[in-house]
């Protein structure tokens, strides 16, 4: 008897790890018809002001964030490639693991989903294609997307997660 409740454990767990999956499927959808939408409307710099200190424009990136590598030889496209494919693999592993951390789990897909869209760009067009742009007077953030969001919004709840995991360790521990 004891022997079957893991089994019927095991699918309601593996519903909960479909949901997060089919949450990454959406954002990388929503990041890739915003990018789509944002390529065909607009020329490459081109700038529509939307607040004081916002713009939509039209950026490539063929490096990482903050155009880290974007002037070298072409090699980084695949090096940023295989790299967000290693770490959307570790994602995963670490979802399969963490199920019942809904917060971890949220970090891990917001980073799985953003991860994966701009893979796809890299793989489909050799850039990222960016088109988010804030600024203050002189001082400009340089260009995103909503797969920048993502990984940002995940990596912010990812160390909060952490932080207060910290903080229930330490109150158990006293």
């Amino acid at each position: 008897m004891t022997g079957s409740t893991p089994t019927q454990a095991a699918p309601a767990d593996t519903t909960k790890l479909s949901r997060w999956l089919l949450l990454a499927a959406v954002l990388i959808v929503l990041d890739q018809l915003t990018k789509l939408y944002f390529d065909a409307s607009l020329r490459y710099g081109q700038r529509i002001a939307v607040l004081p200190f916002f713009d939509f424009t039209l950026l490539y990136n063929p490096g990482a964030a903050f155009s880290f590598l974007a002037q070298a030889d072409g090699w980084q496209r695949w090096f940023f490639t295989v790299l967000g494919l290693c770490a959307s693999a570790f994602i995963l592993g670490m979802m399969h693991k963490s199920r019942s951390n809904k917060r971890l789990m949220l970090a891990l897909t917001l980073i799985l989903g953003g991860a994966l869209g701009n893979v796809i760009d890299r793989i489909a067009y050799g850039h990222v294609v960016d088109f988010l742009l804030f600024y203050w007077k002189d001082w400009y953030y340089p260009a995103f997307n909503i797969a920048d969001t993502c990984i940002t919004l995940g990596a912010i709840l990812l160390i909060l997660d952490e932080l207060l995991r910290l903080r229930g360790q330490h109150a158990r521990s006293t």
